[in-house]
């Protein structure tokens, strides 16, 4: 059984204190931190500058019923069908109703600026899986950038109320001695009276540390999503869920079997344009397969890819936009437009070479409706957490709109948590005695080679296996000089250890998990969801029904 060990660490050199502490300075972070601010004083922690997250990358939009015609209830449908049966519906239903007031409180009224049409209206796209054009973005294709720069601008105002402390790891969780978060330990890289390795005591943490997308070759993510958050959540003992369920952007530029690390994603938007998916004939392979075609959802189209490339013998697939112009790509696709012509690319007269590679983890730290953990005072947001919104498959641009709730929604209950009738502070952190680990910085590469090898898209008992072993044999691979590239490695091979694991255990295909062995949906024996968590004689996961996750949060229900 896996074992998962706490990270081997110098003791803390330095304190500090406040009321919440916010890991994570995408949507999701800078959300909670000014929806905390109502709560007390608040510490935002982020790994490199406050900029340098996954939220800026977003280059589709957000997903929110503005338009009109459409509704939250079309919303949810499209929603509940995209994650294929494993989505939990109230979840859904807080996400579609709750949108578009946040998207007008949260972030147009705090000055992001969105694409409009001639007569003022926000302008809105349409992505895959979604049957109504409700995708609004800024900058053409530069929606995540608009975001973030908004959100900094509002927290740039609030200095005297959040403090912030840049290029710190989060290392692990405090906790007292009834087992309540307490305060974390972190690294800071730099100078001063907080260089090093130091410790925050809090009321709250919040965890909002973005994707696990360096798990993988191949991903669009940045260098700095390496479960962190996922990993300290997992050493703390809470429940982790849904791991196995890694999406696949099915259009990434494919570079060449050399490309490594963060990858250029050719949003989907494009595809919900017009564009469409060709083979090595120049044909069309998409239609006839989906009612949507080509803006079917993401599993099913990255499927169809890997499908039609290997009976082609090909590693990657194309993308058609000559029909576009000019003047449509610079207008809508700037940002796509820039990076294309940079790598000798011009879509109006090439096809454009795509293939699948590793985007956004539907899993993660198991929340309920209000973002808290299965450990009291511990909370999750954003990519980092699952809250059940996405079940096997996330609809396209439903992930800003799920940091973007969610994070207001434990800003509101911290409010509620620290008020005269609300939870009980946590006492003095505890000494942990639990043995401790450090990996060679080396094991990232290694681990990300497994992964891709026999966890990404296609999977099978015999590939999962290699894939397992080759993470065991990891563990040799120690090391006792702790620095930020050996904490990174550890977390990745530690979650995806774990992601491994569920994958293994759940035999059909569902949304983004895609067995060759098991290529059926099996509802009777699988419509669950697998849930993670590390105890003193290792990992142990949990078949849980549907309806049932959100009280398992807190051991309201028992699994079954």
């Amino acid at each position: 059984m896996t074992r998962i060990s706490r990270l081997l660490a110098p003791a803390p050199g330095w304190t500090a204190c406040a009321d919440t502490v916010v890991v994570g300075s995408g949507i999701a972070g800078l959300t909670a931190a000014l929806a905390a601010r109502h709560a007390g004083s608040v510490l935002l922690v982020t790994k490199a500058q406050p900029s340098d997250g996954s939220t800026r990358w977003a280059q589709g939009g957000i997903a929110a019923a503005l338009g009109i015609g459409d509704t939250p209830e079309a919303h949810l449908a499209d929603t509940l069908t995209a994650g294929a049966g494993l989505c939990d519906p109230e979840t859904v239903r807080i996400l579609v109703t709750e949108g578009p007031a946040a998207v007008r409180n949260l972030l147009i009224n705090r000055g992001a600026e969105f694409d409009r049409r001639s007569d003022g209206s926000i302008a809105l796209g349409r992505e895959g899986g979604h049957h109504a054009d409700r995708i609004i973005h800024a900058g053409g294709d530069a929606t995540g950038a608009e975001v973030s720069r908004a959100l900094l601008a509002r927290l740039d105002q609030l200095v005297d109320e959040i403090e912030v402390i840049d290029h710190a790891l989060v290392l692990d969780l405090l906790t007292d001695a009834d087992g309540r978060a307490a305060g974390l330990t972190l690294h800071v890289l730099g100078e001063g009276a907080r260089d090093g390795v130091g410790a925050v005591h809090a009321r709250a943490i919040v965890l909002a540390t973005g994707g696990l997308g360096q798990v993988f070759t191949a991903t669009t993510n940045p260098s700095v999503a390496t479960g962190d958050g996922v990993a300290l959540a997992l050493r703390a003992g809470a429940k982790v869920a849904d791991l196995e369920f890694v999406q696949f952007h099915p259009t990434v530029l494919w570079l060449g079997d050399g490309a490594r690390g963060q990858q250029q994603l050719i949003s989907e938007a494009v595809r919900g344009e017009g564009a469409f998916l060709v083979d090595a004939k120049g044909e069309r392979f998409m239609t006839g397969l989906h009612e949507l075609a080509d803006l079917a959802p993401r599993d099913i189209v990255a499927k169809a890819i890997m499908r039609r490339a290997n009976e082609q013998g090909l590693d990657h697939l194309w993308l058609d936009t000559r029909h576009f112009g000019e003047d449509k790509w610079r207008g809508r696709f700037p940002t796509i437009w820039e990076s294309l012509h940079q790598l000798g690319i011009d879509p109006v007269r090439d096809l454009i070479p795509v293939a699948p590679a590793e985007h956004y983890a539907s899993g993660g730290v198991l929340t309920d409706h209000w973002g808290r953990t299965s450990i009291p005072g511990l909370y999750a947001c954003g990519e980092t957490a699952c809250t059940g919104v996405h079940g096997a498959n996330r609809l396209a641009s439903n992930s800003l709109l799920e940091g973007l709730v969610f994070a207001d929604r434990i800003g509101r209950d911290l409010v509620r948590a620290f008020g005269p009738d609300g939870d009980q502070p946590p006492g003095e952190p505890v000494a942990d005695q639990r043995p401790q680990v450090l990996l060679d910085p080396s094991v990232r590469h290694a681990t990300q080679q497994a992964m891709s090898a026999g966890a990404g898209v296609l999977r099978s008992a015999d590939s999962l296996a290699r894939t397992a072993a080759d993470l065991r044999a990891l563990l040799e691979r120690t090391d006792d000089d702790p620095r930020a590239e050996a904490w990174e490695a550890t977390n990745l091979q530690q979650v995806a250890t774990v992601l491994a694991e569920a994958a293994t255990l759940r035999e059909e295909t569902r949304g983004s998990h895609w067995r060759e062995d098991f290529p059926a949906t099996d509802d009777e024996h699988w419509r669950v969801r697998q849930i993670a968590q590390a105890t003193a004689e290792g990992v142990q996961i949990t078949r849980v029904p549907v309806h049932q996750s959100a009280d398992f949060v807190s051991g309201k229900k028992e699994a079954r």
